[in-house]
């Protein structure tokens, strides 16, 4: 029975021309061999599984042939060359710093480098994982490394860079290899499956490049298991099943579920992923890539940084169609707080749901129509008349003509305010129902030319109905804390039907509220179905009996209150911070 090889080793390159993506640094090692510009030490350092070991072989392998093919290529027939396809090579010796770490180790690689190559030019030592040599190794290793003889060449291999001395980089040329792209990747492993005679799918190789993560070993790897199960015909449902990924049909499902607000389909197949073993977390982070993905194919400019295949990339420029830019924006911002929020839950699930009912609220029309279209501005500011307004529910005695200035509808006496609209979980197509008119004739009186909802733009509101709303504006900002405290802190009197009045002794704070005044204004309108209302800002008086801001306030007003604290200052000789 024939040795098996995995794939790895099998398909490992043996010239810089086959090394996977990293051209620009074969280019340059090929003009260095080419031009006899050969450095006394080099540090490749990038990720795992893309080609470091791999390139310092081939180097000492083309430095030291006798005979080179176009001045940078190893011929493969003299004597040094066959002694290095077979293993038998003295010129070339590697050294695994991850279990030789001592300085010991170090020495005898120095009491190596002392003895000159028997064939060839040169003796290339390779020392792979350098970063994990203790610190005495590293100083061992400084001064042979600085000078060494002229036939030594020194190159170190690592995954991470920044754990090697600084000493040590000085003497090195550093040459940083490059993350394999998902591109090449797929296209690499068409050419091993097609040298194996496996048939393959595109989409089941985007798959595997994109859980290799960049490296080729990985992906290799990954691809010796797949043919273990499928044999020489893989598909995208085997691989899938395979390595335990969640299938791109389900977020693709997903965004088609919000576009439509159906809530009861999405957390059915939330539910579903569930089914199947994976991980609400897993899920939430795939989403959000998902959203990003579709985000970026958005624009044909950054649709390159889809790193996947041409099939998966029309898909997802296909859906990117279907979705407003700024319907987009929101559900990638509820997507990421469920990310953020879901490590700290207690009920992960329920945090998971919560978000996907909140993701399928988003109806593009009503999103649009609150971020993209401005508020509409009142004609003229109000004027005090004697008249009775529609919106009172006491009657009075003798109606007078309405001004011409700002006109109101003519409406008969309401009986009773009407209550603000719920909002219920939105199984349906439309998630907000509005409530009920409170009258017949109010019913059927038209609605204003500015919106075509069923909710009027001029509803009446009473003073706890607007304190109702303007605490509800903080949970809106709860990231911003300082206009939280604000929103929290002052509270809008009501002084007549549209206009309120706040109140703020501290000018910083005033200057803060009248900053983000015209942002919570016209929420506090959305909030209350009034387009008119106003808010005025004032700069109260206050005393320092009253309120108290700096370090010297506090301590006055806290001694007048307890004239005990001034005695135990003087005796602890405290100092006001």
């Amino acid at each position: 029975m024939e040795n098996y090889i995995v794939s790895a080793r099998k398909y490992r390159p043996q010239t810089f021309e086959s090394v996977v993506g990293q051209q620009a640094l074969t280019q340059t090692l090929q003009n260095a061999i080419r031009q006899n510009h050969l450095a006394h030490a080099y540090l490749f350092c990038g990720p795992r599984g893309v080609g470091k070991t791999t390139c310092a072989r081939i180097f000492a392998k083309t430095i030291n042939c006798l005979n080179p093919q176009n001045g940078y290529d190893a011929c493969n027939e003299c004597e040094s060359c066959r002694a290095f396809n077979e293993q038998r090579s003295f010129n070339i010796h590697e050294l695994d710093a991850a279990s030789n770490n001592s300085v010991e180790d170090i020495r005898s690689l120095i009491d190596q480098v002392r003895i000159p190559p028997q064939i060839g030019k040169y003796s290339v030592y390779i020392i792979d994982e350098v970063h994990m040599l203790s610190a005495g190794a590293f100083n061992a290793l400084l001064k042979t490394l600085e000078e060494p003889p002229s036939y030594a060449i020194f190159i170190l291999a690592t995954t991470e860079k920044h754990k090697v001395l600084p000493t040590i980089l000085s003497r090195c040329q550093v040459y940083d290899f490059n993350r394999i792209t998902v591109q090449d990747t797929i296209a690499h492993l068409q050419s091993v499956a097609a040298k194996e005679g496996i048939t393959v799918s595109e989409e089941a190789l985007n798959v595997v490049a994109q859980k290799a993560d960049g490296g080729m070993r990985d992906a290799l790897s990954i691809f010796d298991q797949l043919v273990a199960f499928c044999g020489t015909d893989i598909t995208y449902e085997q691989t899938i099943a395979v390595l335990n990924v969640l299938n791109v049909d389900y977020y693709f499902s997903l965004v088609e579920n919000a576009l439509k607000h159906d809530v009861s389909a999405a957390l059915l197949l939330f539910n579903d992923v569930l089914n199947h073993g994976f991980d609400a977390g897993h899920f939430i982070t795939g989403f959000a890539q998902h959203l990003r993905d579709v985000l970026v194919c958005k624009d044909p400019q950054t649709a390159s940084l889809l790193e996947s295949s041409d099939a998966i990339r029309a898909r997802y420029t296909t859906q990117a169609t279907q979705c407003h830019p700024q319907w987009l924006f929101l559900a990638l911002d509820i997507i990421n707080t469920c990310d953020i929020n879901y490590r700290t839950a207690r009920n992960k699930r329920l945090t998971v749901e919560l978000a996907l009912v909140k993701l399928c609220q988003l109806g593009v029309p009503q999103v649009i129509a609150q971020t993209a279209q401005p508020a509409p501005q009142p004609k003229a500011a109000p004027q005090p008349v004697t008249a009775p307004q529609p919106q009172r529910p006491a009657p009075q005695p003798t109606p007078a003509p309405q001004p011409t200035a700002a006109p109101q509808p003519k409406a008969p006496t309401v009986q009773a305010i009407p209550k603000m609209p719920k909002i219920g979980l939105g199984l349906g197509p439309n998630p907000v129902q509005p409530s009920a008119p409170a009258s017949s004739a109010e019913a059927s009186a038209p609605a204003p030319a500015a919106s075509q909802a069923s909710i009027p733009n001029d509803r009446p509101f009473t003073a706890d109905q607007l304190k109702d709303a303007w605490v509800g504006l903080a949970a809106t900002h709860k990231e911003e804390l300082r206009l939280r405290e604000l929103i929290e802190t002052y509270t809008p009197r009501l002084m007549d039907d549209l206009n309120a009045e706040i109140q703020m002794p501290n000018p910083w704070q005033l200057s803060e509220m009248r900053k983000a005044l015209p942002t919570l204004l016209k929420q506090l309108r959305a909030a209350l179905h009034n387009d008119h209302l106003q808010i005025q800002l004032v700069q109260a008086e206050y005393s320092q009996e009253q309120m108290a801001f700096t370090a010297e306030e506090k301590y006055a007003l806290m001694t007048e209150q307890n004239p005990v604290i001034a005695q135990l200052k003087e005796q602890l000789d405290l100092q006001i911070d």
